[in-house]
């Protein structure tokens, strides 16, 4: 198993969410995140008075998967979280010894 995690735009949730919902997805989580990557935060005006924001609002989605459906997730989340502007997010994909649905008990791809 895989656990897929994008770091994206807020805005770029729903569309997201659809596309993997689509692509049979039964669940993932959201959290909230902040950062910066190479534009290293940006500036703002409020009031008239300029002002750095070093930290940029994101969101953190992960999705846990199949080892061979990670490849396809990554693309539908690429796909649907693209703006083709900078700060657009990351994704990527790190294996996934154990997994435990808490409800049942279940363990491995049975717990997906």
């Amino acid at each position: 198993m895989k656990l897929v995690t994008a770091v994206i735009k807020p805005f770029k949730l729903d569309e997201v969410k659809a596309a993997l919902e689509t692509f049979g997805v039964k669940g993932l989580t959201v959290s909230e995140a902040s950062g910066y990557g190479r534009q290293k935060g940006h500036t703002e005006v409020y009031r008239g008075a300029e002002y750095k924001v070093d930290l940029v609002p994101k969101l953190r989605v992960e999705i846990l998967v199949d080892d061979e459906d990670a490849a396809d997730v990554i693309d539908v989340v690429v796909k649907a979280a693209q703006t083709g502007k900078i700060g657009d997010g990351k994704v990527w994909a790190v294996p996934v010894e154990t997994v435990v649905r808490v409800r049942t008990g279940e363990t491995g791809p049975d717990a997906l």
